[in-house]
């Protein structure tokens, strides 16, 4: 075997749009919202993706943060890819802000048997609302990491959202804060049993907070932690203190 290559991790996230792989193969990597690949009113992504198979140009392939890759495309394919994409409105994708792209959500009500609140079905009419304080203090571009899941299991990882809600109730959540960008931290509870107007009010004042004091390239879980909204979590076993 060959010896080991150097290399290093830049981000846990994904990174969207065209990227060229080896042999002269492209990677396109789509945002899709929960997971969910669908025929909707706003677009038809599961029409355009059955185009794009018939036509054999591509395998397909999931992302640990609920997106779609199409791979292994070549270059005189990409705009066959495109063209489709294009005509159904899912391409572009550049009007997407930081917080939506960051989203993870679990599946939730009314599939999971075991969840207490909606996810899925709700997360993303909540960023809308988020989104309209991010405008405001100039942050719509800014990558923040939001999840939310329907009960404490985990399964959309609320625990390592910068902003995070865990479902208690019909429209009760626990609020976290304070995860690490990069994935090396847990967040911390925040706000316990709050509905959509607590959650708004409290993000109301927390990100024009961040906008105006927050440090050159600091994220938004280290400045909730270093202005003492929340305690810094060093380990597992810490969460709960």
């Amino acid at each position: 075997m060959d010896p080991p290559k150097p290399f290093e991790f830049e981000s846990n996230g994904d990174t969207y749009g065209w990227t060229k792989g080896i042999d002269d193969k492209w990677y396109l990597t789509l945002f899709i919202e929960g997971g969910r690949v669908g025929d909707t009113k706003k677009t038809k992504m599961k029409t355009a993706l059955r185009q794009i198979a018939h036509l054999g140009i591509c395998d397909f392939r999931l992302t640990g943060n609920q997106n779609l890759v199409l791979g292994n495309i070549a270059r005189e394919n990409k705009k066959k890819a495109e063209d489709i994409l294009k005509k159904i409105k899912i391409l572009p994708q550049r009007d997407l802000s930081g917080l939506r792209r960051n989203s993870i959500s679990c599946v939730a009500l009314n599939t999971c048997g075991l969840a207490f609140a909606e996810s899925e079905r709700y997360l993303p009419s909540l960023i809308d609302k988020i989104e309209v304080i991010l405008k405001e203090n100039g942050l719509h571009d800014d990558d923040i990491l939001i999840r939310m899941t329907g009960c404490p299991n985990g399964c959309g990882r609320p625990y390592l959202g910068e902003i995070a809600f865990i479902g208690k109730a019909p429209g009760v959540y626990n609020m976290y804060l304070g995860a690490g960008f990069s994935g090396n931290r847990l967040n911390k509870l925040y706000r316990e049993m709050v509905h959509e107007k607590d959650i708004l009010e409290e993000l109301h004042k927390i990100i024009p907070h961040y906008a105006k004091e927050r440090k050159k390239g600091e994220h938004f879980g280290d400045f909730v932690i270093r202005t003492g909204y929340v305690k810094e979590t060093y380990h597992g076993t810490d969460f709960h203190k």
